[in-house]
């Protein structure tokens, strides 16, 4: 570096030399250090410093946490949803188990099923034939009682 040339320059330079020294050691590596390690100071302000530093840690230590109670809760949380889904899928395996046996049985059942309407159907032809039948088997009968009953009412004139 260059040495200043002015005096202005000088004095400015000597000013900041003069802000990052120690009252009691001199010149300091750091500009912010204003606690000197050997030096006695007020005990009230060093229990405070310390509460201070104990309840900082505190506070970074729980911040660091949080997030991983998080994750740790999202864990669990995770480990719920497959233990879940497991279960889910394992129902959905023996519905699918049950539907294929049903659909099984239904296709051995359609023919007989088939086979029931036809015979249904045949028994409600039979059903009114048999009702037309009663009905013509009615009317013959009162044919015939008519037929009688004019032999007997003509018999009984002629004699």
């Amino acid at each position: 570096m260059d040495k200043p040339t002015t005096s202005a320059a000088a004095a400015a330079a000597q000013d900041s030399n003069l802000l990052l020294d120690s009252p009691q050691h001199g010149p300091t590596l750091s500009s912010a250090s204003s606690f000197e390690a050997l030096t006695r100071h007020d005990p009230n302000l060093s229990r405070l410093a310390t509460k201070m530093f104990n309840k900082t840690e505190e506070y970074i230590t729980h911040e660091l946490n949080a997030p991983l109670e998080d994750y740790k809760l999202l864990e669990e949380m995770n480990k719920a949803t497959i233990a879940k889904y497991k279960d889910m899928r394992q129902i959905a395996e023996n519905l699918n188990t049950s539907t294929s046996e049903l659909s099984l049985k239904f296709q051995q059942l359609a023919p007989m099923m088939q086979q029931i309407d036809e015979i249904s159907d045949t028994v409600d032809k039979l059903e009114a034939a048999a009702y037309k039948l009663d009905a013509y088997s009615i009317a013959l009968e009162n044919r015939v009682k008519c037929v009688l009953q004019r032999k007997s009412a003509g018999g009984q004139v002629a004699q």
